[in-house]
């Protein structure tokens, strides 16, 4: 008898045992609940970990039986380890998205998941927002995470004294900058010892004005309009305009340099990304940002550029809790709380209006309402070829800045350059 039961007792253990483990782990001996499904979310922003930990930790409070861990790979090396990750088998469920034609690619070769059908893409996001992870017949590969926006940081201390108000056309501006450098101040903080920042923050954030904003810049890369039109023209006429304003010495000055004489109260406005908010913290001023205007008579747009998305992996294991939480991340209330952790400077790309704890984060994305919103120009297209559009536009402009080249030569250097290799979409 005795033996019996020793034998009945390990069969009810052994019982037990099943119970624990069946099913891959899902489910645990106490009263048969589900473990948590355990996803990975890959990304290139490292500096990120402690925000998005905050971020994921949101999710699973409503999402309990969900997971997510976020683990970022240095920034320059993220794209080869994510295709050798995802070739050899062991990607991330979730992971950030190149934009254009880093993401395209992967999508093209099977590994990133087509998202078109998440609920809340197409509703809560514009096309524009949308098309830097779409396809050319319209499938889109990725969800919009986060963007930054460019506009005009100003000193409200300066514009008060000096009783000027915001211009609202760029004609307005050229007239503010006569008064500003009429009372001894810099209007103007921008240099060109760093080449990139001409390019990207002045002219790349002036440019959806003059061009016609995001249909214009279609326009450019179907062939309908050449690259040498007098729009273009007039773009590089606009960063023409600006030199009378810009510091002494500004041809040597590096962005640094500029950055400083904003913050030291030296110069009255400064060119830059959202990326630079959290530098002029502690300034001795009171400042704000607003958009950089359009010529008179051009509708206003606005540069709001994509910075990532988020795709899924094809070969996923859980698809159904990753969609979810693309679909989260594509609703206002997922965009809302990740607006709460994301960097200062980084926006939800959700077409709705969402409040940023920082006050001038929060008022610089204001400024996208009532406006049309592009990427950077060179962004889409012409970042590949050789010579690369970007370079053009921006050499363009120093040339331009240093008087070395009228507006119309480097509107017809542009076109001459791109007709080497750019071929228009049909």
């Amino acid at each position: 008898m005795k033996k019996n039961l020793v034998i009945l007792a390990a069969l009810a253990l052994l019982s037990n045992s099943v119970l624990v483990f069946a099913g891959g782990g899902t489910e645990s001996s106490a009263g048969g609940a589900k473990e948590p499904v355990k996803l990975v979310m890959g990304s290139w922003r490292a500096d990120d970990v402690e925000q998005m930990k905050g971020l994921l930790a949101e999710y699973s409070k409503t999402h309990p039986n969900v997971i997510i861990e976020f683990k970022p790979t240095n920034p320059p090396d993220y794209n080869a380890t994510l295709r050798l990750q995802l070739t050899s088998g062991t990607g991330p469920d979730l992971m950030y998205a190149r934009s254009y034609a880093t993401g395209l690619q992967l999508f093209n070769d099977g590994f990133f998941a087509d998202v078109s059908s998440i609920p809340g893409l197409k509703e809560n996001f514009t096309e524009g927002a949308r098309s830097p992870w779409m396809t050319a017949d319209g499938k889109s590969f990725a969800v919009p995470f986060v963007a930054v926006s460019h506009g005009v940081y100003y000193n409200k201390d300066i514009f008060n004294k000096l009783r000027i108000s915001i211009p609202e056309t760029w004609e307005d501006f050229l007239k503010v900058c006569d008064k500003i450098k009429a009372a001894g101040i810099t209007p103007v903080a921008n240099s060109l010892g760093d080449e990139w920042d001409i390019a990207e923050v002045v002219f790349m954030s002036i440019a959806p004005n003059f061009i016609g904003g995001r249909e214009g810049r279609l326009a450019y890369e179907s062939g309908k309009r050449p690259w040498n039109d007098a729009n273009m023209v007039a773009t590089f006429q606009a960063m023409k305009d600006l030199v009378p304003y810009l510091p002494a010495g500004f041809e040597a000055l590096t962005y640094n340099d500029s950055n400083a004489l904003f913050a030291t109260g030296k110069a009255a406005m400064y060119f830059d990304g959202s990326w630079t908010l959290g530098t002029f913290k502690d300034v001795p001023f009171q400042w704000g940002v607003f958009a950089p205007p359009p010529p008179k008579g051009k509708a206003p747009q606005i540069c709001f550029h994509a910075d990532a998305g988020i795709a899924m992996n094809t070969k996923t294991k859980y698809p159904k809790e990753a969609s979810e939480f693309l679909a989260w991340i594509a609703s206002k209330d997922g965009a809302t709380i990740a607006a709460k952790y994301l960097p200062t400077g980084f926006y939800p790309m959700i077409n709705a209006k969402i409040t940023i704890a920082d006050p001038h984060a929060n008022e610089m994305l204001a400024l996208n309402q009532g406006r049309g919103l592009d990427v950077r120009l060179a962004w889409p297209r012409l970042m590949e070829g050789e010579p690369s559009g970007y370079n053009l536009i921006m050499y363009g402009s120093i040339q331009v800045m240093k008087g070395i080249k009228t507006p119309q030569q480097a509107a017809d250097d542009l076109a001459a350059g791109l007709a080497k290799w750019f071929k228009p979409t049909k």
